[in-house]
């Protein structure tokens, strides 16, 4: 008997597990559906989360990524690929691409069922990444297109139209480029050492030949040639046992094929079982939904009654999705010669809140203690008092809590300008300061996608203009960095907080309740939330039909459920506008040079063990 907390989406779960550890030939393959980006990691593949609602995109996404990336873990060899993989950074985007392209194409000759999947999740990369919009080859990234391109070649299938596009574009450059090389794809396909060596004429054919490094074969030659000699000179006579070991090289192929057939029909029995799970059919009709469960759960834990109309367009986006490299790289330049007279005052301040934790990680000592290390400092009671006793110490290691730390900055208009600068500069600092902490920080962001209302406003208009609405604009969350990932490598993706147009509306109480989901699905024991805005939460289109505190209500409902469950410390700066009123540990700064000293002795306060002490800064929630 199913329970009413059950979730309707974990049968197919568990079926699309199976299903992807058959495909993949690893019975001991973890699988996880998360909110971070898919991927795969030695044993441990990372899939789009599915939610109660079961959405057909969502389904779809999902066993299109999971067929991907199995085919990936099936066909695939790391230290191959390590051995021909080149150094250069453009050579090495190309030789990726197609790798990717190859294995796929694999999984489309052998189990054809397969191809189908993928395209879903290769409609969905193209139009998340606006390569549909694309209208010229500098838009397009050659490495991607190279990819489709071989994928299009090896399998004969069109692609879909996103992806095509970008295609397309470059086709033309490829062929004339790399055609005769292009030729020989069909031979290559199925041994990855050849396809590697193919990889690389091609990459040499479009002009990257500079990038490739040395040609790993002639090293292996020479290193070859070495160990025959050194072969020869002990034992002149091994030839008997080379000739036995082709022998058995040359009964390898059949063996493959035998088990490719096994394989096949274990994928086409755990499709079937995938289907009975969810109660689909092998090909769905387009608009149907796999499995739609009786009551369809509420946009919102925290208010059952908050709306949104349609949700279709909202967006959840890492920042390098939203600008090139090179346009992050000359942000985040900007962003620094902004800020450079501020930068001194920061660090010192991150400085002093790194040895306050670090402070907090060292060892401690107990005193008064009838044994252990002579107390030196105590030996002056002995001398007024020789009955008193030697007194005794003892180090010990302190508590330190593994801890996530998450910023939500708010990207509205109203923080154009000085205050997103400063909000980003120490979000910067304190994230690189933490780190040397080893506490793990992860930096949000939110806004809309428009102003006064996006497509869902469209939507609503030509629909009759319904009364209540609900929320009528298109959301758009942004990851700066995933608490994951180290500083180093994201610290450019801040710079995108000073793109022109990004930053427009706000919706604060989805956008927390957003960044609490994520918090809650991570296992480090203590996890701390803290909100960077402006003031209360603001978009035109929602409010302009819907009650006047309609978004108000809904933050203040988020933030109840948020500090009811307990999960994840909530703390708030705000910038110029009195947040108090709607958190409890909160406070205002009315100087946006504040808040670099606000946003370290909040934190400061939160890892002081002394409670005294957490609530002499926590006491400063009402100043203005």
């Amino acid at each position: 008997m199913k329970k009413p907390n059950d979730n309707p989406a974990d049968p197919f779960k568990k079926a699309l597990a199976e299903a992807t550890k058959v495909m993949a030939d690893d019975s001991d393959l973890s699988i996880n559906y998360t909110v971070d980006p898919s991927g795969l990691s030695g044993d441990a593949m990372r899939l789009p989360q599915v939610s109660r609602r079961m959405t057909r995109q969502e389904v779809l996404l999902a066993r299109g990524t999971a067929d991907a990336l199995a085919l990936r873990h099936k066909f695939h060899d790391d230290g191959v690929h390590a051995k021909y993989a080149p150094p250069g950074d453009m050579a090495r985007d190309l030789y990726e691409a197609m790798e990717t392209a190859r294995c796929e194409a694999m999984g489309a000759r052998h189990m054809p069922g397969t191809a189908s999947n993928i395209d879903v999740k290769i409609h969905n990369e193209a139009l998340r990444k606006g390569y549909d919009q694309c209208k010229t080859a500098s838009e397009a990234p050659l490495a991607v297109s190279a990819g489709y391109l071989i994928r299009h070649l090896a399998t004969g299938r069109p692609l879909p139209a996103g992806a095509s596009n970008i295609m397309e574009l470059w086709r033309g450059f490829i062929e004339n480029q790399a055609g005769d090389t292009l030729e020989n794809l069909d031979d290559k396909i199925d041994n990855q050492a050849d396809f590697a060596r193919f990889a690389r004429q091609v990459i040499s054919d479009l002009g990257y030949g500079d990038q490739l490094g040395e040609d790993p074969d002639d090293v292996d030659d020479q290193d070859d040639q070495s160990e025959d000699d050194a072969e020869e000179q002990q034992d002149p006579d091994s030839t008997g046992q080379d000739d036995t070991e082709n022998e058995d090289a040359d009964a390898e192929p059949e063996q493959s094929q035998e088990q490719q057939q096994d394989e096949q029909q274990a994928q086409v029995s755990a499709d079937d079982m995938a289907d009975e799970e969810t109660g689909e059919e092998t090909e769905m009709p387009d608009g149907e939904a796999p499995l739609e469960p009786p009551t369809p759960m509420p946009p919102s834990d925290a208010d059952p009654d908050y709306k949104v109309y349609l949700g279709d367009h909202d967006e959840e986006i890492h920042a390098e999705d939203l600008a090139e490299p090179a346009e992050l790289e000359r942000l985040r330049a900007y962003l620094d010669q902004q800020l450079e007279p501020l930068k001194g005052a920061v660090n010192r301040l991150a400085n002093k809140l790194q040895r306050r934790l670090q402070a907090q990680q060292n060892r401690s000592w107990e005193f008064d203690l009838e044994e252990g290390i002579l107390d030196a400092g105590r030996l002056a009671r002995v001398v007024v008092s020789p009955t008193t006793p030697l007194s005794f110490k003892i180090e010990k290691d302190t508590e330190f809590r593994d801890t996530v730390v998450t910023l939500l900055i708010d990207n509205s208009g109203s923080m154009r300008g000085r205050p997103i600068s400063i909000a980003a500069i120490c979000a910067d600092v304190l994230a690189r300061t933490l780190e040397r902490c080893n506490v793990k920080v992860e930096i949000l962001g939110f806004t809309t996608r428009a102003w006064k209302g996006g497509q869902a406003r469209e939507v609503w208009l030509n629909d009759g203009r319904p009364q209540m609405p609900g929320r009528l604009n298109d959301l758009r969350h942004i990851i700066y960095k995933s608490a994951d990932a180290p500083m180093r490598r994201t610290r450019p993706n801040l710079g995108l907080m000073m793109k022109e147009g990004l930053l427009k509306e706000n919706i604060d109480g989805e956008a927390l309740e957003w960044a609490h989901r994520r918090m809650a699905a991570r296992q480090e024991s203590r996890k701390i939330l803290m909100v960077i805005s402006d003031g209360a939460p603001v978009d035109d289109s929602t409010l302009s039909v819907n009650p006047a505190n309609y978004l108000e209500k809904h933050l203040r409902d988020v933030i109840a459920m948020v500090e009811k469950k307990k999960i994840v410390e909530l703390l708030a700066i705000g910038i110029g506008h009195d947040v108090t009123r709607y958190y409890n540990r909160a406070v205002t700064i009315t100087d946006v040079e504040q808040l670099a000293g606000a946003m370290t002795e909040q934190l400061a306060a939160l890892f002081d063990s002394d409670p005294r002490a957490r609530a002499r800064v926590m006491g400063i929630k009402r100043a203005g």
